[in-house]
């Protein structure tokens, strides 16, 4: 119970049951598909043109300057004040232009 992100056991205090590999496998795979179904699976490019759909941008034109697929962010140089400035925003915050 000392191992970091372990919350128990299965079996008995002082006796731990070992799990059969089937059910280490069945766990691994639930996790990766987990993972899987977390990564967004929209596609932008370097130089899009796309707008701000939620947030303060809401409604305004930018253009995607950089992407991090791993995190699902995006950032999108916006127009503020007359000077493009870049902000970082998620994918679902925005939509092609």
């Amino acid at each position: 119970k000392d191992t970091p992100g372990v919350i128990g056991f299965a079996g008995t205090k002082d006796k731990p049951i070992p799990m059969r590999q089937s059910e280490v496998e069945s766990m691994l795979a639930q996790m990766k598909e987990r993972e899987e179904k977390v990564k967004p699976k929209v596609s932008f490019e370097v130089g899009e043109t796309v707008k701000v759909a939620d947030g303060p941008f809401q409604n305004q034109n930018g253009i995607v300057e950089e992407i991090d697929p791993e995190r699902g962010k995006l950032r999108v140089s916006v127009t503020i004040f007359g000077r493009a400035t870049p902000v970082e925003l998620e994918y679902w915050q925005v939509e092609r232009g």
